[in-house]
């Protein structure tokens, strides 16, 4: 039984991961907390849903064409959307007090939810079920091929950003704007061009991050965000909000955690844990397990 819950737990925490660096990437350059971003995740849902649909009228089934296809275009999307955000919400109250910026984000993200919920209505959504096999067994355990996906896709963009981060100029651009603005800008960096590509890739992973909650559970609504964005926010805290490694161990533990507690405890208590985690961090570690202390934060 361990096993098992520690598999459905690091499915559960690459969701988690993809998610909480959305968060921790935005906190990291502005630090500030995007509360949009449970919105960016529950958009990127409904892309990979939409290209889902409209994939079979226009060519012939083909996994591997309709994973890359959904996943690109949730990405992408959710990135420009992310980018959109930040100029909207973030950009125009850069040197305004702290909360005003706070305030405008949680209006986007009312904004956006109640967007989707005219566009599409209210009920939740069946999402097409892609992975019809029969899970692997051995010696009791059961691994089913969408989990092997979420946790190496996962994996592997993670390994992608880690990389992008500390061997491209665009990388160390991004460190160094985390830093300090002023000093970033005296060495000829455009942080309002860094700023930007923050969200872009921190919403694109959060898109991706809905397409696979979606895949995983089965079914969608306008509001999905909110739980699985505490729960994302929870382990970019637990790991050290604004550090990158941070979140992606945060992600995984706190999605073993959660399974765990609903494997031997109750499942009806799963979503306790995440707050239960947040406010020991908080009591005990508020600068998490990677993170530093800062002097101002929202």
């Amino acid at each position: 039984m361990f096993l098992q819950q520690l598999i459905n737990g690091l499915t559960l925490g690459s969701i988690y991961a993809l998610f909480a660096l959305g968060y921790t990437m935005v906190y990291g350059v502005l630090l500030m907390i995007n509360f949009a971003h449970s919105e960016i995740f529950m958009v990127g849902a409904y892309l990979g849903f939409w290209v889902l649909s409209l994939l079979p009228m226009l060519m012939a089934p083909s996994l591997p064409v309709y994973l890359m296809v959904i996943f690109v275009v949730a990405m992408l999307g959710t990135g420009a959307l992310a980018v959109a955000v930040e100029r909207s919400a973030y950009r125009p109250l850069r040197h305004a007090p702290r909360l005003a910026p706070l305030i405008s984000a949680i209006g986007v993200s009312i904004f956006l939810q109640n967007l989707v919920m005219l566009t599409v209505g209210a009920d939740s959504k069946p999402y097409p079920a892609l992975f019809t096999g029969a899970p692997i067994e051995f010696g009791g355990i059961r691994l089913t091929s969408l989990q092997i996906l979420i946790f190496g896709l996962a994996v592997v963009l993670m390994i992608l950003l880690q990389l992008f981060i500390t061997r491209t100029r665009l990388g160390t651009a991004m460190r160094a704007v985390a830093q300090n603005h002023i000093v970033s800008q005296l060495m000829g960096i455009n942080t309002g061009n860094i700023i930007a590509l923050t969200f872009f890739i921190g919403g694109g992973l959060g898109g991706v991050a809905g397409v696979l909650n979606g895949l995983y559970y089965g079914s969608i609504k306008y509001n999905m965000g909110f739980i699985p964005g505490i729960k994302a926010f929870t382990a970019a805290v637990l790991g050290g909000i604004g550090n990158v490694k941070g979140a992606m161990v945060g992600g995984f533990l706190l999605g073993v955690l959660e399974a765990l507690a609903a494997g031997y405890i109750s499942s009806e208590y799963k979503d306790v844990i995440a707050f239960v985690v947040l406010i020991l961090v908080l009591f005990f570690r508020p600068t998490g397990i990677f993170g530093e202390a800062v002097t101002e934060k929202i």
